[in-house]
């Protein structure tokens, strides 16, 4: 009896300690970061999104009025109801939405007389698990899964209880089954889709339906008793028993009502409560998490980071399907049809090439490598590359930047697709123009092969244009490079170098020129838009991610290279809105972080900090990267210094804080920073790990003094890829001061095409 009882004590202390090795990392995460934006301000334009890592569909909930950008905002108190999202920006609506909305007492279908009073006292908001307390006493609670939620809504005691499903805009059908507690239906709002677009859903109760109907939004007309309803905003409601707790089990499929079922059954069906599903989605986001562990630092600093990984694995979304035999399908948004195979989709490349899609390749290598071929999959089913996917293509922003992904693949040893035909696709996409916006093919492609600029004010952003194509077909001829093959080495080799053609060296800035060459006139830097894409001369003058040695022997030299460097944080934070014509939140923004013409909130800029690495001064970069990590980022509401573009930002702040950033996708190089832990482990599978060790990293001290990677000593001012995956440790002695002699010889210095 005794040997019994110590066997127990030992094997309770076992489990205890195998319990405490699984990091909770959930704890960490604010999904309500960001959340407190509108249209004149950005603070992240994000929702707090229940999810799981790139899950299908995510849940939120709703403040805005349907077809608002702006779903939910924290300023606001009141919830109309909780949807089906997709969406990757404010600035696009979303797709493929419903809603559903508890209602006590009377039943209002109107979204504008049914919303709920709430505190955010009474809100939980995390990763695998949202919930929120209305002032009436209904309870919202929401667990993920890929492609549906587990829900409960608690009434309070004594209380009609009733249940809107909401349509949302454009058309939509339902169909009530009172005897099997269920609803099915579709929505098919969202924009440039084939005829045949739907979003088929099914939603399950555990508790019996008491009375029910269908309702259409736009005149609020209910019928009471009907079971089908289908048309323009069309939508049901239910009564269940006074006071009653309903589980609600919803999944959706872009191919059936049929793998709809299948996805509930697969996802759902073994979750009794929604226990279950909160406690599965801890674990799958813990594992996603857990590829990269923080130590040291503050609990602040912890929290900021896993709220930004965590918004890091949200995009681009999965868009395929898992059929009865567990094989990956998907209806494609491209051409209308059903194909085997993996699709995603929900990302705007011009955002996301510069460090959402690098921080793939290290942390989510096999589904980056399925994305690779899913891009040429959607290239033969629509034409053109994807540039702007949200589902379909939009063409957004600018720039040709899907063979950035590519390049940066295959430079990092993910070869799971066909360079030829990537390269391929780019040619046809860099000599064309596509019907979809201008980054749909190439806007004024004919004047930039023939002159080696896009002119201004023939073409709007003429320069940034100039200066992204430029990259864009660096990374074609490293692909050709890299794969041997000379007949686009020598289509691209020239123009990669094109960015030269808008410097201006008498004013030492990036600039407009027109079709004559000449320069536009009346040039201030700190004017934004005409030339450039949100933007100022100031934020686009280091756009040659390819060739920054070429760009600072352009601008004569390291001395002159880094004065001007620092002048962006010295110049007067000033606006002159230009072609704009008023104030956008991006300039708002600028104004606001109060570092000079730095303008972090928006893309362009955002790896100029790391530009001291070539030019002798990399302590400069460090102190400037640990200052706006610390300055501009935290896991509140007002997170973020601007938009949160499909992961963009949160990025960033998850490569620097690791200290590195992706500088020039295509070369397989991160280039050096400040990390902002005194210990971080990228677990790279199995027992691979690349450890960072600065254990004497504190907030003063974020400067490197010395470093050895695998024990030997390291004077690079960058990483290689390569070194990285293998696993192994880089220790880097940090100080308060900076070390002037390190990184200092030729061989220490990034990636350029220059010498």
């Amino acid at each position: 009896m005794e040997f019994k009882n110590t066997f127990i004590v030992v094997f309770c202390m076992l489990s205890i300690n195998v319990f405490a090795q699984q990091t909770d990392l959930v704890q960490y995460v604010n999904t309500l970061q960001g959340t407190n934006s509108k249209h004149e301000l950005t603070r992240g334009n994000t929702y707090p999104t229940t999810a799981l890592p790139f899950g299908m569909h995510t849940w939120t909930p709703q403040t805005g009025k349907n077809g608002d950008g702006w779903k939910y905002q924290y300023f606001k108190d009141a919830i109309r109801g909780f949807q089906q999202a997709h969406q990757c920006s404010s600035w696009t609506r979303d797709y493929a939405v419903f809603s559903l909305m508890p209602m006590i007492d009377n039943l209002v279908v109107d979204e504008n007389l049914r919303e709920a009073k709430f505190s955010h006292t009474n809100e939980i908001a995390k990763p695998n698990y949202y919930k929120v307390k209305f002032d009436n006493q209904i309870t919202t609670e929401i667990s993920p899964v890929e492609r549906g939620a587990h829900i409960r809504f608690s009434y309070p005691k004594g209380k009609k209880s009733y249940l809107i499903l909401d349509g949302y805009i454009r058309t939509s059908g339902v169909k009530i089954y009172p005897k099997e507690n269920k609803i099915t239906g579709y929505v098919s709002n969202g924009q440039g889709f084939k005829k045949e677009w739907k979003s088929y859903f099914v939603i399950q109760f555990d508790k019996p339906i008491k009375s029910y109907g269908t309702w259409e939004n736009k005149n609020n007309v209910l019928n009471a008793d009907s079971v089908i309803a289908e048309g323009f905003g069309k939508g049901a409601y239910v009564e269940f028993k006074a006071g009653t707790n309903v589980q609600v089990k919803t999944a959706s499929s872009y191919i059936s009502l049929e793998q709809a079922e299948l996805n509930l059954k697969n996802e759902l069906g073994n979750d009794q409560t929604l226990e279950q599903t909160k406690t599965k989605a801890a674990a799958v986001w813990n594992k996603s998490l857990g590829k990269i562990l923080v130590e040291g630092g503050s609990k602040a600093d912890k929290e900021t980071f896993y709220s930004c990984f965590f918004r890091a694995s949200l995009f681009s979304r999965k868009f395929y399907e898992l059929n009865a035999e567990g094989k990956p399908y998907y209806f494609s948004p491209y051409d209308g049809k059903v194909h085997p195979g993996y699709m995603f989709t929900d990302t705007g490349f011009w955002d996301t090439f510069r460090a959402q899609f690098p921080l793939n390749t290290l942390v989510q290598p096999e589904m980056h490598g399925q994305y690779m071929q899913a891009m040429l999959d959607a290239y033969k089913q629509c034409g053109w590359l994807p540039s702007w996917s949200f589902p379909s293509e939009g063409g957004s922003m600018i720039g040709n930047h899907a063979i950035s992904l590519f390049a940066d693949a295959w430079a990092k040893g993910i070869k799971t697709f066909d360079p030829e035909e990537a390269l391929e696709g780019y040619l046809h996409e860099v000599t064309n123009k596509g019907p979809w916006g201008p980054a749909n093919g190439r806007d004024g492609f004919k004047e930039y092969n023939e002159l080696g600029y896009v002119p201004y004010p023939k073409y709007r952003e003429a320069t940034a244009k100039t200066l992204e194509y430029a990259y864009d077909d660096y990374c074609a001829y490293q692909l050709a490079k890299m794969t041997g093959n000379k007949k686009y080495m020598d289509i691209f080799e020239d123009k990669m170098y094109n960015y030269r053609n808008v410097y201006d060296a008498s004013s030492r800035f990036m600039r407009g020129r027109d079709i004559n060459g000449n320069w536009s006139p009346n040039f201030d830097p700190i004017e934004w838009g005409g030339p450039f894409t949100e933007g100022n001369a100031w934020h686009w003058q280091w756009s040659v991610f390819q060739d920054t040695k070429g760009l600072i022997n352009l601008m004569g030299g390291n001395k002159n290279f880094v004065a001007k460097l620092d002048s962006v944080f010295t110049e007067p934070n000033k606006v002159k809105v230009g072609t704009y014509g008023g104030m956008i939140h991006e300039m708002t923004e600028m104004v606001m972080a109060n570092l000079g013409q730095y303008a972090h909130g928006n893309q362009p800029i955002q790896h100029m900090i790391y530009l001291y690495n070539y030019a002798n001064e990399p302590w400069k970069a460090q102190f400037h990267a640990r200052n706006v990590m610390t300055k501009l980022y935290n896991a509140t509401e007002n997170g973020y210094p601007g938009d949160e573009d499909q992961g963009q930002t949160s990025s960033w702040y998850v490569l620097s804080a690791l200290g590195f950033y992706s500088v020039t996708p295509g070369s397989g190089e991160y280039v050096f920073g400040s990390p902002m832990f005194n210990k971080i482990t990228i677990n790279l599978g199995g027992s691979r790990k690349f450890v960072i060790e600065a254990s004497s990293n504190s907030s003063t001290n974020i400067y490197i003094k010395s470093a050895t990677l695998n024990g030997n000593n390291y004077t690079r001012n960058f990483l290689s890829h390569s070194d990285i995956v293998k696993g192994g440790t880089l220790k880097l002695e940090m100080d308060s001061k900076p070390n002037f002699s390190r990184g200092q010889l030729e061989g220490d210095k990034p990636f350029s095409l220059s010498k």
